[in-house]
């Protein structure tokens, strides 16, 4: 066998499905988000970002900013070692009882990226409860599945959002059966938000768990942006909520919110956070600023939503297919992999916007997609220009002039 010759045909492989990915080298301008610089060799071009998961563009508030240039000044850089050797700071303790606060929950516990929370807390969970049964809804996120599947437990999948589906399922096993029902808030690629409180009441009904991920909407829902759970009134009956610190509070790491007790059983015994090197310092003084700071705050929530609602009002109106959803997320269907990656070249080429192909395996085949998040930041100006640009390509023979451009790069 010749190892690097398959690797290489793998490689192919993703090629002529016309879903390999390229990394665009881009540098953010500090206090300008926004905009960016993407490089390419020596040369540096304006860019505007319309694909970021800072939706709140908090990582460049100016008290995040303070918070992580005190924290460096303070105690320097790393952490020192995971949280059992020398890696638990005040900082990442100030940040749990932060997260217990936002969500309602005796304790919470902070993870390296919301990935690793989901794949640690549902594998643990699943053999820390002998014979728990996981019902998982269809479009759950990777990190969702990972974690379900390394529990290595029976699960049962129902159709997404589908609560007659789910309820079905849950009525075959035996009440005194371990249940966990896992599901989002948002579902960040189609916009999706699901009944929490309906999920609740059948997890009531058939003594279940719930536990819900709230990635794509911590910060962005809620008065105090404890997410959709919170702004719906239901926070309290979920009994694990799942967040990021990457998304709405622009720096990064993941955590779950539960009781005291779930929170320490995870802890002690999921590998992936015992045997991982904790946040460093500043990123956690990010963090807990950020959430301080939208706790208090709903002036970018509402502009947020202000936003959102009127990019998904302007594309239609330009009869260009938006696909439809009560969440902040814009999708626009383009339902084929090298088109997608072909329009997503011209943009940033041609027109100076950064908007990433959404392909398989994120997303099904046939469903290719641009996902565009408008931000507080972004101007009417910058409204106009993508809505223009995106017109003329749909609009003057869409796919033909798009793989011309592309072709001449």
């Amino acid at each position: 066998m010749t190892y690097e010759q398959k690797l290489v045909d793998a490689l192919d492989s993703v090629k002529r499905e016309g879903r390999y990915r390229v990394f665009a080298d881009v540098k953010r301008r500090r206090g300008a988000f926004p905009k960016a610089d993407v490089v390419k060799g020596d040369a540096a071009k304006s860019i505007t970002v319309w694909c970021s998961n800072d939706y709140l563009g908090m990582g460049q508030h100016p008290k995040v900013l303070a918070a992580m240039h005190e924290a460096i000044d303070m105690v320097g850089a790393g952490s020192g070692g995971t949280r059992n050797i020398a890696g638990t700071t005040h900082y990442h303790v100030e940040l749990e009882n932060e997260l217990s606060d936002l969500h309602g929950k005796e304790a919470a516990l902070v993870f390296t990226s919301a990935f690793v929370a989901n794949e640690a807390a549902l594998s643990t969970l699943a053999q820390l409860l002998p014979g728990c049964i996981i019902f998982s809804d269809e479009k759950n996120h990777a990190s969702m599945i990972a974690g379900i599947r390394n529990g290595r437990g029976p699960k049962q999948i129902f159709l997404h959002n589908d609560l007659a589906d789910l309820e079905a399922k849950l009525a075959q096993v035996p009440r005194e059966t371990p249940k966990i029902i896992a599901f989002e808030s948002v579902y960040s690629m189609d916009g999706h938000i699901a009944p929490i409180g309906a999920i609740c009441d059948l997890a009531a009904k058939y003594n279940a768990l719930t536990y819900l991920d709230e990635v794509h909407a911590v910060g962005l829902y809620g008065p105090r942006g404890g997410g959709v759970a919170e702004r719906d009134g239901v926070m309290h009956r979920v009994d694990v909520i799942n967040g990021t610190l990457a998304k709405g509070f622009g720096v990064m790491g993941g955590y779950i919110a539960a009781s005291r007790t779930l929170c320490d059983a995870i802890r002690s015994y999921a590998p992936g956070f015992i045997f991982t090197t904790s946040l460093a310092p500043a990123i956690v003084a990010g963090a807990v600023a950020s959430i301080r700071h939208l706790k208090s705050s709903s002036v970018e929530r509402e502009q947020h939503q202000e936003r959102a609602r009127t990019l998904k009002r302007r594309l239609l109106a330009a009869d260009i297919p938006v696909m439809s959803g009560p969440s902040h997320i814009v999708p626009v269907l383009v339902a084929d992999p090298v088109r997608c990656k072909a329009l997503t070249d011209v943009l940033l080429d041609r027109f100076g916007i950064y908007v990433q192909p959404i392909n398989y395996p994120t997303v099904p085949r046939g469903t290719e997609r641009l996902r565009l998040t408008p931000s507080p930041q972004h101007t009417d100006a910058d409204m106009d220009h993508l809505v223009e640009v995106l017109a003329s390509l749909w609009q003057e023979c869409p796919m033909a002039l798009i793989e011309s451009l592309a072709a001449a790069e």
